[in-house]
């Protein structure tokens, strides 16, 4: 699977932008500000629906402009395919295939598969654990995307638990009866559990998949690793004893109810909970090198990439301006990893950058223009 074709109208810095690209090696090479980084975040958009530089739609769209429109041209077994997403920040996005409408811009998920290495990985790693819950559920939302839908779920039944828990614990500081909304609390306590037990088995098998992935992949980008000493565990925001999760997850809420009516918020369920990475016997997170740390960064994205690979079409792998982040022997390690994937997008400040194994088809962006150097 590929991208032919790349159409942008008012994304981020492109009024409009047509390239045509195909498989195998690509490198978009300009200044920082140019707008490379804005091409291949396009198509990772189309991906997963999200952006990995941002959180919100917004940005995304060119300053005074009310949509932004990705178009792509997917190539898969030959068959080609034009996906397309308008991003309508504040209202509900709308998805296309071959200019058909879809139901609901989410159905677009699973279509193309996108692996992202870039500078902002090193949070994966020494950041808060959000940042590893959101690796995971990106992750598990390419594998399976009706996922996508169950953690949607999840957080609008978050909300709304979070907006009862405040109203009953004002209320019972206040001197009020809280009973009323104790009363609703509780079929959003069993809704809540039922998701989130959802969520943490999902979660939890994908940690134990990506776990050999992960070791294989370290002891390819770091001198002198072993396949043992890289490994993942998920961490629960309760302690387990048995199988049935969602039960255990609803005694673990009851549990918590008077802390959680003081602070209006819910202190239990997949949304608390961390996946730890850890060296040896140390965690990566305060105890490893700045070296150790990019190559635990690597690792997750080299075992997402064969992960996804196991499981469907070879995704399309995005290198954006991570060159520059490495040392000369982790870039060369990195790029005969990756070089023989059907599709690399590399972006680059300088040609230099990239190592000699990746020199493909590359294109100078300036000024706003995406030309191909012949």
């Amino acid at each position: 699977m590929y991208v032919a074709h790349l159409s942008l109208h008012d994304f981020r810095s492109y009024p409009t932008v047509e390239v045509e690209i195909g498989p195998g090696i690509t490198s978009f090479v300009g200044r920082n500000g140019q707008g490379k980084t804005n091409l291949v975040e396009a198509i990772d958009y189309l991906s997963r629906l999200s952006s990995h530089r941002v959180s919100a739609d917004a940005p995304l769209v060119r300053q005074g402009a009310a949509q932004a429109v990705i178009r792509a041209a997917v190539v898969r077994d030959e068959r080609r395919a034009v996906l397309e997403v308008e991003i309508n920040p504040g209202r509900s996005n709308r998805a296309r295939v071959n200019r058909s409408p879809l139901p609901k811009a989410r159905e677009l998920l699973g279509l193309v598969r996108t692996v992202v290495f870039s500078p902002e990985d090193l949070a994966l790693v020494k950041g808060d654990p959000a940042e590893r819950r959101r690796f995971a559920d990106d992750l598990l939302t390419q594998v399976s995307p009706r996922y996508a839908g169950t953690r949607t779920d999840y957080d609008r039944v978050l909300k709304q638990r979070n907006s009862l828990l405040k109203t009953a614990g004002v209320a019972r500081r206040g001197g009020a009866s809280a009973d009323s909304a104790l009363s609703t609390l509780a079929v959003w306590d069993n809704r809540l559990a039922e998701l989130g037990a959802e969520i943490m088995r999902r979660r939890m098998q994908l940690v134990e998949d990506l776990t050999p992935l992960v070791g294989k992949a370290y002891e390819a980008v770091a001198r002198g690793a072993t396949r043992d000493d890289a490994t993942l565990s998920y961490r629960p925001s309760f302690e387990i004893e048995g199988d049935d999760l969602e039960e255990q997850l609803l005694r673990a809420i009851e549990a918590r109810r008077r802390d959680e009516l003081d602070r209006g918020l819910s202190l239990v369920g997949p949304h608390r909970d961390e996946i730890a990475l850890s060296l040896g016997d140390l965690p990566v997170k305060g105890y490893a090198s700045h070296g150790e740390s990019w190559s635990f960064a690597l690792a997750l994205r080299l075992a997402s990439y064969d992960l996804l690979r196991a499981t469907g079409d070879d995704p399309v792998l995005i290198l954006d301006d991570v060159f520059a982040e490495l040392d000369t022997g982790r870039r060369a390690q990195l790029a005969d990893l990756v070089a023989d994937a059907e599709q690399v997008l590399i972006t680059a400040a300088v040609p230099d950058d990239i190592p000699a194994q990746l020199h493909g088809r590359r294109f100078t962006v300036a000024d706003g223009l995406v030309t191909a150097d012949d």
